[in-house]
This record gives structure tokens, C-alpha cells and sequence, in this order.
């Protein structure tokens, strides 16, 4: 197993407490050891500020594998760390930017494939394994999908809920999905979380006619798409 650490911040059902915790595993069978610290929840959110969010994906089928600690996706006995959440659609189904904010990163080259990064204040937000790749003119990089319409420059503001690509099998992976992964501070934090209160708040504001029930169980179900998981 491996010994990297990484500090993750996380939350209870209703985010507002964050935690920073440093995930240390010394063999097979040891629990990871968590030192919590207190994040102040007006630091990561405003009232009813999960109205405004968009769910990241079109055509959704399930969550196929989850944020922590797991055994490695592409098989063996190794432990790994999964930085985010895997959400399974049909291959060229359009991924759209949960959140309002600017294109820090695109990039081509490593396990996460074609993917994009957006900062929206203290949120990083990183979308993996889609179709396209990254191309540069006049010294600025660009993420280019041209099946899907999608052309996306570092740097570009990009409103909530844009189309930003479509789920591919790029990087490592076994099967069309989208890895989904969120940092606030730099620090790591459970994407499970953030959809449960995401949907909480919206299906309050909206009524229960709105809200995917699907989608805001957050269930994942590994066992039926085993194949589906990957970065």
C-alpha cells in the first residue's frame, strides 16, 4: 500500500464544518488516521449558495466509484488514493461546469486524459477522461473536442452550467466516465458531500419535481458497473 499522503478537507451532510485530514496507511489492514481542523463556514458558503450549482454531467447512469481510499481500478492488490468521483454516462454525453469561474489548466499527457480545471474563488473543480485533446496557437493552450463543438482556452471565465466537453476514455480508464474531483484551500474534499447538500438545498427551494432522485442519492454502485471505473 502505498505511503503518499494527502491532505483532504471534508464535510459533514450539511458542509459546514470543513476538515483537513492527512490520510496516513501503514499496511492492508490499518484504518487511515484523520486530524480534523476547523475550516469557518462562511469561509465556503453563502446562504442558499448551492442553488445556483449544476450537476456535471448529461445522461447520467450512476456513481460507479468513490472519493477515498480504494484498491486500484485497473486491477492488483495495491491501494490507491481516488481524488474525486466517478459518475458513468454514455460516451460523448456533454459535460457541463458545475460552478462559475475561470480555466486554469487544461492538459492531455497523464492518468487523468483530456481534462480541464476551473477555479471558482477557493473551488478547484477537475473534470477527467474526456474526448478531445490540447492544442497551443500564439502561446496559449486550449482544449479542443471537435466532435462535441467544444473549444475551451486557459483562462476563459466560464458560467455555471456551460458545456465544457463531452465524457471520453482518455488517460486511465476502462470505461466512458467522468471523474469529478474538488479541492477548496488546496485541500481536498468529498464531491458525495457537495451533491448531497447541492440537491438538499435545491430540492427545498424547487419542490421535489426538480430534483433527479437518482442522482441525489449519491449511491454508488460499483458492483453493476465495475468496468466504468478508472482515474
Amino acid at each position: 500500500m502505498s505511503n503518499r499522503r494527502h491532505r483532504v478537507a471534508f464535510s459533514g451532510a450539511s458542509l459546514l464544518i470543513l476538515g483537513i485530514g492527512i490520510v496516513s496507511l501503514g499496511t492492508l489492514l490499518s484504518e487511515p488516521k484523520i486530524v480534523r481542523g476547523e475550516v469557518q463556514p462562511h469561509k465556503v458558503t453563502k446562504n442558499n449558495s448551492w442553488l445556483a450549482a449544476s450537476f456535471p454531467v448529461e445522461n447520467f447512469q450512476a456513481y460507479t466509484s468513490a472519493f477515498g481510499y480504494r484498491r486500484s481500478a485497473t486491477g492488483g492488490a495495491n491501494w490507491e488514493f481516488h481524488g474525486g468521483l466517478d459518475m458513468a454516462a454514455p460516451q460523448g454525453s456533454y459535460i457541463r461546469n458545475w460552478w462559475a469561474g475561470t480555466v486554469i489548466k487544461v492538459g492531455d499527457r497523464d492518468a487523468c486524459g483530456t481534462h480541464i480545471v476551473i477555479r471558482s474563488g477557493e473551488w478547484e473543480h477537475t473534470y477527467c477522461h474526456m474526448e478531445g485533446h490540447v492544442e497551443t496557437a500564439q502561446g496559449h493552450r486550449y482544449l479542443i473536442d471537435r466532435a462535441g463543438g467544444i473549444q475551451i482556452w486557459e483562462g476563459q471565465q466560464i458560467p455555471t452550467g456551460a458545456r465544457i466537453g463531452s465524457v471520453g476514455m482518455t488517460g486511465r480508464t476502462t470505461g466512458p466516465h467522468l471523474h469529478w474531483g474538488l479541492k477548496y484551500a488546496n485541500n481536498y474534499v468529498d464531491p458525495a458531500l457537495v451533491l448531497r447538500e447541492m440537491f438538499s438545498q435545491q430540492q427545498i427551494a424547487r419542490g421535489n419535481s426538480t430534483v433527479n432522485y437518482q442522482q441525489s442519492q449519491v449511491i454508488i454502485q460499483e458492483s453493476k458497473y465495475t468496468t466504468d471505473s478508472g482515474y
